[in-house]
């Protein structure tokens, strides 16, 4: 294989800050990976993050958006969402009580991926969950 060719594919959605876009993210999602046994697990991934952006950051403001990644190889589905900012903190992973009302959307996020990387800067946060397609002991996901 040449150095500079990958077996992945990856894609790329932008859409403004408007609820009814996550269906349109979830759709999106679920058109890239059909077929795929983790397709579902990715859809729901995708809801939940761009929820999230909407509800929680400057991307659910009037002229905001949010940014989804997505990249598939033989090994991996890595899904981002990148959102505006505006918030003073950072999404973190709480493990909340089934009472909990709230707060519990990156719990049950990390509970379906094998992997949740949380990124941020200045200008946004960005939320990569990675599904490892190869799940058996000793199988290494990259």
């Amino acid at each position: 294989m040449h150095e500079y060719t990958s077996s992945a594919r990856v894609w790329g959605l932008s859409c403004p800050g408007f609820p009814e876009e996550v269906s349109r993210a979830r759709r999106w999602t679920r058109d890239i990976l059909q077929g795929s046994p983790l397709a579902e697990d990715a859809e729901l991934i995708v809801s939940e993050l761009s929820a999230n952006a909407i509800l929680h950051t400057a991307s659910g403001q009037k002229s905001g958006s949010f940014h989804l990644a997505l990249a598939v190889s033989p090994q991996v589905i890595a899904l981002s969402v990148t959102d505006d900012g505006g918030t003073g903190t950072a999404p973190k992973i709480e493990h909340q009580d089934q009472e909990a009302e709230h707060g519990r959307g990156l719990g049950m996020v990390s509970a379906l991926a094998h992997q949740v990387v949380v990124h941020s800067s200045q200008n946004g946060h960005t939320v990569t969950a990675e599904l490892f397609t190869d799940t058996r002991p000793g199988a290494h996901p990259y």
